[in-house]
């Protein structure tokens, strides 16, 4: 539901337009004015930024476009490979998506992004506001890319009430219609960052703002009240026990999760299953293997996107040429930042090992 426009002005594309050649973010994927954006560059850097901020991305896509400069590149890597490469940026199931994307891209399209949005569409880990971004940047199409900062911007600048997610439609048609003929690539780009340096989510610089005469909400003096969102139920509290093992030889024993689910195809000590009820006294029943376990005090918490995790950490040494479990290996604990081990499991093994050889602290958000 729209609130009258009553006398408001309507907004001009050409005025952000103006504001954003002023203004415009320095991003590393980001292509220089009158150079045209690199398709695979657009994709990756719209993929990792999903539920992640632009400080966090920004040192991770530098090392991976490093490491995979072409999409041919990327798709000729090993999984594992690519795995690891993610590993700290968090929501794993993209780092999948996007392996299997560039391996889609380079065998039915020869190497080259498809230039419509309906096209990209059928690309796998690619969605509506991904595939419109892509268009709109890499090949100037006339799409509407709508992210959580376009969302807040038109929801205020037309005081959209009703609230998110089911005013996602609405808004879609609201961008789409002020998407300029020519320069729709710099739009999204503009209305991006708009909302990520004026259109705050608290306290936003209106006096800054190109649109700041025909923002509705701003003329209410309610622009902070805008989105208006569904309140969120927390996910129930999971618990579990996590194994840590360390064999004579300074190796620890680590698996590797299944390529689908939670963490998919990501590395971890072994753990038990994660549920509301589990009872940590009875955890040494679900140990990996015979070992002299230790329960060690206190619990490692993590948040994943739909629910909280509590894991009690168990500690085991074990004699040199002790065998690993069936789908289980032994990693030199020197070599474990080589892993592709998830936020989590790096709290548990920092628990029971202290601080990880080579690790760095991601400040990237919760995984899925």
């Amino acid at each position: 539901m729209l609130t009258p426009a009553s006398s408001a002005t309507k907004p001009d594309p050409q005025d952000l337009l103006a504001w954003y050649d002023r203004h415009r973010r320095d991003l590393p994927w980001r292509a220089m004015p009158g150079v045209t954006a690199e398709p695979y560059r657009v994709w990756l850097s719209e993929i990792m930024l999903q539920q992640t901020t632009v400080a966090a991305v920004k040192p991770y896509y530098l090392k991976f476009l490093e490491r995979f400069p072409t999409v041919e590149a990327l798709a000729e890597a090993p999984s594992d490979t690519v795995m690891h490469a993610w590993a700290g940026l968090g929501y794993y199931s993209r780092a999948r998506n996007l392996h299997a994307c560039a391996k889609a891209v380079v065998e039915k399209h020869g190497g080259r992004f498809p230039a419509t949005e309906a096209e990209l569409l059928k690309l796998p880990g690619i969605g509506a506001y991904t595939a419109a971004a892509v268009a709109a940047i890499a090949f100037n199409e006339k799409s509407a890319a709508v992210d959580g900062n376009v969302e807040r911007v038109m929801s205020r600048l037309f005081m959209v009430e009703e609230p998110l997610p089911k005013a996602k439609p609405l808004i879609r048609s609201l961008t789409e219609a002020l998407v300029p003929e020519g320069r729709p690539g710099d739009f999204a780009q503009a209305v991006m960052d708009l909302g990520a340096t004026i259109c705050t989510p608290k306290r936003p610089a209106c006096a800054l703002c190109p649109w700041m005469v025909p923002c509705r909400a701003r003329a209410e003096g309610l622009q902070e009240t805008f989105p208006k969102k569904q309140k969120k139920e927390a996910g129930q509290l999971r618990k579990g026990a996590a194994f840590v093992v360390l064999r004579a030889d300074d190796t620890i024993l680590l698996r590797t999760r299944p390529p689908k689910g939670l963490l998919g195809g990501m590395v971890e000590p072994p753990t038990s299953e994660w549920v509301p009820d589990y009872e940590p006294s009875r955890a040494v029943l679900d140990a990996p293997i015979e070992a002299r376990w230790q329960r060690l005090p206190g619990t490692v918490r993590h948040v994943f996107t739909h629910f909280p995790l509590e894991l009690t950490v168990l500690f085991a040494k074990v004699a040199k040429g002790t065998p690993a479990p069936h789908d289980m290996r032994w990693t030199p604990r020197l070599q474990l930042h080589e892993e592709a081990l998830p936020g989590a499991m790096k709290k548990v093994l920092a628990h029971a090992l202290g601080d990880l050889p080579g690790a760095k602290k991601s400040s990237a958000k919760p995984q899925a």
